[in-house]
């Protein structure tokens, strides 16, 4: 079951994914595109060109999972990064607000401490 919260790191692909890809299609993506190790514990976002659907891969010890979700009506927001960027970090809270459908412009935080830490999970 995968549980969206702070002991993950979210990684979104910013280009446009082919949602006919399974497992392992996204793990080549993961590989190639992010420069990354699949099965670190992160979670990878995939969003379709129309972006009405979204698929999140994540490795849970002792195999892959991917939560997949189309939306009847309405798209989700990909936040603004520079170009030349295959893909961005995000917080918890932020894959939260792109899954329920706030715009991340109208957004407003208040200053908070941050600390980043690296979490091994598996």
């Amino acid at each position: 079951m995968l549980t969206i919260s702070n002991a993950y790191r979210y990684f979104l692909y910013l280009k446009s994914a082919d949602m006919r890809k399974n497992f392992d299609g996204l793990c080549g993506i993961v590989q190639n595109e992010f420069s990354n190790n699949a099965i670190g514990g992160d979670v990878f976002i995939f969003i379709n060109r129309r972006r009405n659907q979204i698929k999140l891969l994540h490795w849970q010890g002792d195999g892959f999972a991917i939560y997949y979700k189309r939306l009847e009506k309405g798209t989700y927001e990909i936040p603004v990064v520079q170009q030349g960027n295959n893909s961005v970090k995000l917080k918890a809270q932020e894959l939260v607000l792109i899954i329920e459908g706030i715009n991340l412009l109208s957004v407003k935080r208040r200053p908070r401490y941050e600390h980043e830490t690296v979490q091994n999970h598996y």
